[in-house]
């Protein structure tokens, strides 16, 4: 357990930013689950140049030619109706299930 934790640890750490541009796509348009807020967004592209991400999509068992979207990096959800805010990137996913850590299917919304 100790060993997964630093390794998602150093992964996290090596990461490269990347911030598409937003396609203006209301939070309410998604409708796939909660709008998430993300330290950072990769595409496909960018992710075969990270083994960090590399790595942490192995250990969830996905291959990049499984996503569609952009992969978002330590998200947690936004509180929209509740008048949420996001300071990095705010995005709608189709798969949240790895508790915050990385989302996969993700494309970029305005608050």
């Amino acid at each position: 357990m100790q060993f997964k934790l630093a390794f998602v640890s150093v992964a996290l750490a090596t990461l490269a930013l990347a911030s598409p541009a937003p396609r203006n796509e209301p939070a309410s348009s998604c409708s796939t689950g909660s709008v998430q807020c993300c330290t950072s967004t990769q595409t496909t592209t960018q992710a075969a140049s990270n083994p960090g991400v590399l790595a942490l999509l192995g250990l969830l068992g996905v291959t990049l030619s499984q996503v569609t979207g952009l992969i978002g990096l330590t998200c947690s959800s936004v509180n929209v109706a509740g008048g949420g805010t996001c300071t990095s990137q705010a995005v709608c996913c189709t798969d949240n299930s790895v508790g915050g850590l990385i989302s996969i299917g993700c494309a970029p919304v305005t608050l």
